[in-house]
């Protein structure tokens, strides 16, 4: 059977004493929590989280990461230096990094090899805009993405890896695809990890992102191919965060 992951993306949200004052709340509020939790916060606030959560069940991700080890790209934060300080997670493909910073399937695949390589675990989005829902394209968008992002990727790597269903219209929107609409989509991903990895599908967590809060999280989360989810918004408060994670 499958664990439930919980993640928290904060995007670019709190301060690193921001993140102290979180952490000195959260910390307590889950400390017997049995589902695998992680907070990706941006890169200022990694290091006090990172000390901060040392001897809990709290893991530690980043938001992006360049697929270069060092070189002249400024601005950019490179696999090597995150695994340095002890991160252990890095979201990749994020939709946001997709329509603000023109990421695209070939350098999601880049950045996926390039944090393995270094021993971080990925946490690749893909999802669908509401026009391409509307004209039934959902399934042959999201398998090709899919499939471009994992070129060159072998099963034994695929186990590192959560795959994060996230409608882009439904993310910071309030509107949240209905559990049987996103447990297709899920089951649809898993059709594809199958197809490309056999029987290492029925092992990958794939989450569902997208305006995931305390009132819909447990009807999501219970659903057969929705192993838990990459949470926004919702995680920048302790107490609403450790609702979804209690679901």
């Amino acid at each position: 059977m499958r664990r439930k992951v919980i993640a928290g993306n904060w995007k670019m949200n709190k301060t690193p004493l921001e993140t102290v004052e979180f952490l000195k709340k959260f910390i307590d509020l889950i400390k017997d929590v049995e589902h695998d939790i992680i907070l990706c916060v941006p890169y200022i606030d990694l290091l006090v989280a990172l000390e901060l959560t040392k001897n809990t069940n709290i893991k530690i991700g980043a938001q992006n990461v360049h697929f270069k080890d060092s070189g002249a790209y400024t601005g950019e934060v490179s696999p090597k230096m995150l695994q340095d300080i002890g991160v252990e997670y890095v979201i990749i493909g994020h939709s946001e990094r997709r329509a603000y910073y023109n990421e695209t399937d070939e350098s999601v695949n880049m950045k996926i090899k390039a944090a393995l390589e270094h021993e971080l675990k990925p946490i690749v989005c893909v999802g669908e805009t509401l026009e391409q829902r509307e004209v039934g394209v959902t399934k042959e968008f999201v398998t090709t993405q899919i499939r471009n992002a994992l070129i060159g990727i072998d099963a034994k790597q695929m186990k590192k890896i959560i795959i994060a269903y996230e409608p882009i219209w439904a993310i910071g929107t309030g509107k949240t695809a209905s559990k049987e609409d996103a447990n297709e989509v899920c089951h649809w991903i898993r059709e594809e990890l199958h197809t490309l990895y056999g029987d290492v599908a029925d092992e990958i967590i794939i989450q569902y992102g997208g305006s995931v809060k305390a009132s819909n999280a447990k009807e999501l989360f219970e659903m057969s191919d929705i192993d838990g989810g990459l949470v926004g918004g919702s995680s920048l408060e302790p107490e609403e965060f450790t609702r979804i994670i209690k679901f």
